[in-house]
C-alpha cells in the first residue's frame, strides 16, 4: 500500500484511480452471531486476517484523503480452484471435490458439520469486475463489503457431489481428521449475510451443485472420471 501511494503520488494530485482491494472473511473473530451482518466489527484471529484488516483501513484512509477511489470485497472461500492442492488450511474445500472428479482421493481433515460460505471463480470474477464499476455515490462512505455465497455443510458438498457424479465418486473422499486445521476452521465466520453487496447488484450462485457443475464446464471440459 505504501508503494502504491507514492506512484500516485508520483503521477500528480489529479489522477484518482479506482483500486479494487480483495479483502476476506478472515477479517472477522470470534465469537460470532449467527449470520454475519454488514456492521460486523472487525476482530481476526490469524495473522492473515490481521493483515487482511489493515488493508480495509489503508484503502479507506486513502480514499478519504483522495490519492484514490477504492473499494474492499471480502471473498467467501472460493471454490472450485483449478489446480494441484496447496497447504491453505482453506484448500480441502476445494479438494474433496476437485480430486474426486479427477479419481483420486481426497482427504477431509474436519468433521462433515463444518459450514461455511463459497463462490466459484466464475463469482469471483463478476465480483471484481462490478466492483470496478461502482460509483462512488452508490458505494457510500463503507467502502468496504462482504461478498455473497452459498453458505452449506461439508457433508451437503459431498451429498452435491453425490448427486452430480454418483456415490463412487463420493466415496473417493476419506476422513482424516487433522486437529490443527480443524480449529483454524473453527475459527473462522461461516454464514454472511451480505445484504449490501446484494443490494448493490453483486451476484453468486444459489446452490453449491452449481458451483460443481462450473468446475466440472470450465476447469474440466465437462466430464469427470467416474
Amino acid at each position: 500500500m505504501r508503494a502504491l501511494l507514492e506512484a500516485i503520488r508520483a503521477i500528480g494530485d489529479g489522477y484518482r484511480p479506482r483500486l479494487v482491494y480483495t479483502s476476506s472473511i478472515a477479517v472477522f473473530g470470534a465469537p460470532f452471531p449467527h449470520s454475519i451482518p454488514d456492521d460486523f466489527h472487525l476482530t481476526p484471529r490469524t495473522s492473515y486476517g490481521a493483515a487482511k484488516a489493515i488493508g480495509e483501513l489503508l484503502l479507506a484512509d486513502y480514499t478519504r484523503r483522495g490519492f484514490c477511489t477504492g473499494v474492499g470485497i471480502r471473498l467467501p472461500s472460493i471454490v472450485v480452484r483449478p489446480g494441484k492442492p496447496n497447504q491453505a488450511a482453506s484448500g480441502f474445500f476445494s479438494g474433496i471435490i476437485r480430486e474426486p472428479l479427477a479419481g483420486m482421493d481426497a482427504s477431509l481433515p474436519v468433521p462433515d458439520s463444518v459450514v461455511h460460505t463459497h463462490a466459484s471463480p466464475r463469482a469471483a470474477v463478476g465480483f471484481l469486475i462490478h466492483a470496478a464499476g461502482l460509483s462512488r455515490e452508490a458505494l457510500g462512505a463503507r467502502i468496504n463489503l462482504s461478498m455473497p455465497g452459498v453458505c452449506c455443510t461439508v457433508a451437503e458438498q459431498i451429498a452435491a457431489l453425490r448427486r452430480i457424479a454418483g456415490e463412487r465418486v463420493a466415496a473417493r473422499v476419506r476422513p482424516a481428521h487433522d486437529p490443527l486445521i480443524a480449529r483454524i476452521v473453527e475459527g473462522w465466520p461461516q454464514r454472511i449475510e451480505a445484504r449490501r453487496a446484494r443490494e448493490l447488484g453483486f451476484k453468486a450462485e444459489s446452490s453449491f451443485h452449481e458451483i460443481i457443475r462450473i468446475h466440472i464446464d470450465e476447469d474440466r471440459g465437462g466430464s469427470f472420471v467416474a
